[in-house]
This record gives structure tokens, C-alpha cells and sequence, in this order.
């Protein structure tokens, strides 16, 4: 394998490091609003995003990236995840890991070392999106006013993850519970998703979780 120049990325402790979402201040809304809410939101904020590339045909990439992760290579229109890492089907030849933030590094190396002369690309893509979590009896129907794409369970199991209009715009909607799902937003649209779920929530009631 080629040396490959793979460095921390992550600002230290020092640097001032804000969310997709910081200019909302979910944090001074924590507690406020309906005492039983339809819907609860969090942004799950910092965690380490990156896009990795290889042949997905291939069993020894697919076994390099199982011996890096412990995870299995995720098939078309799925996410699988293990605590706070998750390894999403992207397309054919992509996917994305998301893992806890600080930990970006340590995977990047441990994927490089895994796929050893494979050809793979991994790019670390944290400061372009963010994840929002929905929990709660009333998020299918949030979901059902802002897409056209099939929500039911029958069509939308836990563990698909599917790239979609959203508010006529676009972004990734994975299902993690029975009542959990997850939003990846970018970060140049976050302030439009943060307003139109303000506004599509106000009737079932939103509450805002640390």
C-alpha cells in the first residue's frame, strides 16, 4: 500500500467547534414547552463522519472492513449500527460511518490497516452534516407532512436509512426504534430543517432532550 498522509483532523479542546445547529441554542430549550410532547428532538452533535469507498462485491473488503469495525458491510437501503457507530449504504460503492466524536482518527487507521493494498477512499466529512434524533409516538406523522416517501412500517423497517425530498429539499432518513428515527442534514440546510420542524411539530407538541 502507498503511504497514505492520514492526520487528525478534529480541532483539540481549545478550538471552538459549533454545530449545524449551535445558532438554535437547543441546549436553553431543554425542559421548555409541552410537558407531554408528541415529539422529542436532540442533535446528536460531533460525531465523527466519514465516507468510505471500495468494491462491495469484493468479500476481502467487505471482510477488511469487518475485522476494522466489527461491523458488516451494510446492503442497499440499510444501516447498521453497534452503540454510537453505524455504517450506512450510501450507493454501490459507498458508505458512510459515523462513530463517537474523537474517534474519527482511530478508525480511518484502523480501515487503512484492514484493507491494506485494497483500493478504498476515506474521507472525513464532520464539519459538512449533523444527525437529529425524533423520537416518539408522533413522528411518523411528522415524517408522512414533510416527504412523499412511504413511511409505513411495512415500507420503512427499523434499520432502513433512505436519501429523499424532505421539505422540498433533500436528506438522509434512517429508523433506528419503533419510534425513533434519525435525520442527516446538512449543515447549509440546517437552519431551514430546524424552522420547518418547529412549524410541522407545533400541533403534537416538541420537546427539546440534552
Amino acid at each position: 500500500m502507498s503511504a497514505i498522509n492520514v492526520y487528525q483532523q478534529r480541532p483539540d479542546n481549545a478550538a471552538k467547534a459549533e454545530s449545524p445547529l449551535h445558532h438554535a441554542d437547543l441546549p436553553s430549550l431543554v425542559g421548555k414547552g409541552r410537558k407531554i410532547a408528541g415529539i422529542s428532538l436532540r442533535e446528536k452533535a460531533f460525531l465523527g463522519h466519514l465516507t468510505l469507498r471500495g468494491d462491495g462485491r469484493d468479500p476481502a473488503f467487505a471482510g477488511a472492513v469487518f475485522k476494522a469495525l466489527g461491523l458488516e458491510l451494510p446492503v442497499a437501503l440499510t444501516v447498521v449500527a453497534n452503540g454510537d457507530t453505524s455504517l450506512q449504504w450510501l450507493g454501490p460503492d459507498e458508505w458512510l460511518l459515523i462513530v463517537p466524536g474523537g474517534q474519527e482518527l482511530t478508525a480511518e487507521q484502523k480501515l487503512r490497516e484492514a484493507c491494506g493494498d485494497l483500493h478504498v477512499q476515506i474521507v472525513n466529512v464532520s464539519g459538512g452534516q449533523t444527525l437529529l434524533e425524533l423520537r416518539g409516538a408522533k413522528v411518523r406523522e411528522l415524517l408522512m407532512k414533510s416527504t412523499s416517501y412511504d413511511v409505513h412500517p411495512n415500507n420503512f423497517p427499523l434499520g432502513k436509512a433512505v436519501g429523499t425530498t424532505f421539505a422540498k429539499s433533500q436528506l438522509v432518513i434512517r429508523r433506528s426504534g419503533e419510534e425513533t428515527w434519525e435525520l442527516l442534514i446538512r449543515r447549509s440546510f440546517a437552519d431551514y430543517w430546524w424552522l420547518w420542524l418547529q412549524d410541522a411539530a407545533a400541533e403534537y407538541g416538541l420537546s427539546i432532550e440534552a
